[in-house]
C-alpha cells in the first residue's frame, strides 16, 4: 500500500531555523518508510518557502510526489477556524484505504493546528496515523521518527487498564459485593456508564430497603473520582419536610423574613453547590416545593426566604422514590415537568426476593460489616447457615423490608451468638421473629389489597392467604410464573405440576381472574 502523509508546512522550521534541520524533508529520508505522496498545507504569502521545499524533496526523494494546498488562515492560533477548515478539507478529501495507509505529520505547524490533526485522527474524520519527528541527536546524522496509531484495539495493555478501571468502578457502585443477578449487574454497569459521563439527573426506583440510598452515595463517590463533581454530598429525606419548614431547608431563609436572630439559614441547595442532592423519598415532597425545585433545577437559580436576590447553586440531582412517579402525576400528586426533568435516566433496583443468587455474598458482607461493629469474630454453624441460607432463598420469603431486614437479622444474630458461633437454634428463632413481625405489619395491609378486588366478607383463615396470592400475581410476568411460586413445595409432592390451573381454580374461588390482577 501507498504511504500518504498530510502536514502543514513549517514557515520556521522547514526553513531550516533549527541547525539546518527542515522536519518535511527529513521525513522524506527515513530509512524504512517511504513516502509516495505529501500533501502539505500553507498561507499563500509562504508560496516561495512551500514550492522551495518541493523542489529540495524532489532531489532527495524523487519517488516522493508532493502536491501544495492553499489554505490561508485569519489566525492560525484561533481553534474554531483551524478546525473548520481541517475538518472541510477532510470532508472533500475521498480517502481510498484500500489502496493507501494515511498519516499525518504533526511536528509542523502550530499547537492550535496539532490539536485539530488529533482530533480529526482521533474520531476518525481523518483515518490516519499520527508521525512525530525530531532533530537529529547526539551525533546521528538523521533526525528521530515516531509513528503514533490511535487504535485503541491494537494495544492490549491499555485497553486491560480500561477494563480493570471499568471493573473497579463497577466494584464501587456495588459496594465490593460479588453479585451475581444478571438483572443487577446490568444495571449497575449503565449506572456506571451514565454516572461518569453526564451530569444529567438520576432517578433510582424501588422498593423500601433495595438500597437506593446506599447507590447513591456510591454514585457520589464515583462522580468524584471522576471529577464530575468538586463538592459535596448532600443527603434529605423528603418525607420528612412538612409544612412551612420544607422551604426554608431546601432553599434557606433570610434573617430579615423572620426579624428574628438565629433564624437565618443557607438551605440545603446551597450546600449542595458544585456537588450532588440526594434527593429521597422525592415522592413525598409537596406540589409548591416540587416547582420551586424544578426551577432551581433548571436554571440554577432561586431566591431563599424572604429574599429579593437571587442565590446561585448549581448541583447534580439524584433522585430516590418509592411509588410509581408516573401513577403519581397521572392522579395530580407528582409535577408532570419535573418528573420530565428526572427520569432521563431511571434505574429501577431489583427488590432482595429477586435476587437469590446474590445472597450468599450479602451473607458474607453483612457478617464482615457486624464483626466490625461489634469487635468481634462471628461465624455460623454449618447447619445454621444452611437453614438460614434456605429460608432467605425459599420463594415464600418475600423480605418487605428488603437489605433493611436482612441486614437487621444478620446484626442480631451476631450480636446473640455465644462464644462468636450462630447456631440453628438461634437462626430458627430469628426466623420465627422475622415472620411474627411480617405478619403484624401485614395484617392491615392484606385487608387493603383484598378490598380491590373482593367485596365480600372473608374469613380470618382465606386473608392473609389470599392477600399473599395477590402480590405474587402482581409481581408474576405469567400465570405460571406465579404459580410456580406459589405452590413451590407441594408441587414437589404432585404427579401432575400445572400449577397455572391450580391458580385458576384458588382464585375462582373469589370471582377473580388473572386478568384483574395484573391489568
Amino acid at each position: 500500500m501507498r504511504n500518504v502523509v498530510l502536514g502543514f508546512l513549517g514557515t520556521q522550521l522547514d526553513r531550516g531555523k533549527r541547525g539546518g534541520w527542515k522536519p518535511t524533508l527529513s521525513l522524506c529520508q527515513v530509512d524504512g518508510f517511504t513516502v509516495d505522496r505529501l500533501e502539505l498545507l500553507y498561507d499563500k504569502k509562504f508560496s516561495r518557502i512551500a514550492n522551495g521545499l518541493k523542489a529540495e524533496i524532489a532531489l532527495i526523494s524523487p519517488e516522493t510526489e508532493v502536491i501544495l494546498h492553499h489554505m490561508d488562515m485569519d489566525d492560525p492560533w484561533d481553534l474554531e477556524e483551524v478546525y473548520a477548515k481541517l475538518f472541510d478539507f477532510a470532508q472533500t478529501y475521498g480517502f481510498d484505504e484500500d489502496r493507501e495507509r494515511y498519516h499525518i505529520h504533526l511536528t509542523t505547524g502550530t499547537h492550535i493546528g496539532q490539536i485539530c490533526w488529533f482530533l480529526l485522527s482521533e474520531s476518525r474524520h481523518i483515518p490516519a496515523a499520527l508521525i512525530q519527528t525530531g532533530p537529529p541527536r547526539g551525533e546521528a546524522t538523521t533526525g528521530t521518527f515516531d509513528l503514533i496509531d490511535l487504535d485503541l484495539g491494537r494495544y492490549d495493555a491499555i485497553q486491560q487498564r480500561f477494563d480493570q478501571q471499568t471493573r473497579e468502578y463497577g466494584d464501587l457502585l456495588k459496594g465490593g459485593i460479588e453479585t451475581k443477578n444478571a438483572t443487577y449487574n446490568n444495571l449497575i454497569d449503565r449506572v456506571e456508564q451514565v454516572a461518569g459521563l453526564s451530569d444529567a439527573p438520576i432517578l433510582l426506583l424501588g422498593e423500601s430497603g433495595t438500597g437506593k440510598s446506599e447507590l447513591a452515595q456510591r454514585i457520589y463517590e464515583l462522580k468524584l473520582q471522576r471529577r464530575r463533581v468538586k463538592g459535596r454530598l448532600v443527603q434529605v429525606n423528603c418525607a420528612t419536610l412538612r409544612g412551612g419548614g420544607a422551604i426554608p431547608t431546601l432553599f434557606g431563609q433570610r434573617r430579615s423574613y423572620t426579624g428574628q436572630a438565629g433564624t437565618e439559614r443557607a438551605g440545603l441547595l446551597r450546600e449542595a453547590d458544585g456537588g450532588v442532592l440526594f434527593l429521597d423519598e422525592i415522592d413525598e415532597l409537596g406540589l409548591e416545593e416540587q416547582a420551586l425545585l424544578l426551577h432551581a433545577i433548571e436554571a440554577g437559580r432561586y431566591y431563599p426566604l424572604g429574599s429579593d436576590s437571587e442565590v446561585t447553586s448549581r448541583f447534580q440531582v439524584i433522585a430516590g422514590a418509592t411509588n410509581d412517579l408516573t401513577a403519581l402525576a397521572a392522579a395530580g400528586k407528582f409535577r408532570l415537568d419535573l418528573l420530565s426533568r428526572l427520569n432521563l435516566w431511571t434505574f429501577r433496583l431489583p427488590a432482595l426476593r429477586d435476587r437469590p443468587e446474590d445472597l450468599d455474598a450479602n451473607l458474607r458482607y453483612e457478617l464482615t460489616r457486624a464483626e466490625k461493629a461489634l469487635g468481634i469474630r462471628v461465624g455460623f454453624n454449618a447447619d445454621a447457615s444452611d437453614a438460614w441460607l434456605r429460608f432467605a432463598k425459599a420463594p415464600t420469603t418475600l423480605w418487605p423490608g428488603n437489605f433493611r431486614d436482612f441486614s437487621g437479622a444478620i446484626l442480631r444474630l451476631c450480636t446473640l451468638a455465644p462464644r462468636g458461633r450462630i447456631t440453628r437454634a438461634q437462626v430458627d428463632e430469628e426466623i420465627s421473629t422475622l415472620q411474627r413481625r411480617w405478619r403484624a405489619a401485614d395484617s392491615d395491609a392484606d385487608g387493603k389489597v383484598i378490598a380491590n378486588f373482593v367485596d365480600v366478607t372473608l374469613d380470618p383463615f382465606d386473608i392473609p392467604q389470599l392477600a399473599n396470592v395477590i402480590r405474587t400475581c402482581q409481581r408474576s410476568s405469567s400465570i405460571s410464573e406465579a404459580g410456580r411460586i406459589i405452590f413451590a413445595v407441594s408441587r414437589e409432592e404432585r404427579a401432575s405440576r400445572n400449577d397455572a390451573d391450580r391458580l385458576r381454580k384458588y382464585l375462582a374461588r373469589f370471582g377473580l381472574v388473572w386478568a384483574d390482577l395484573v391489568g
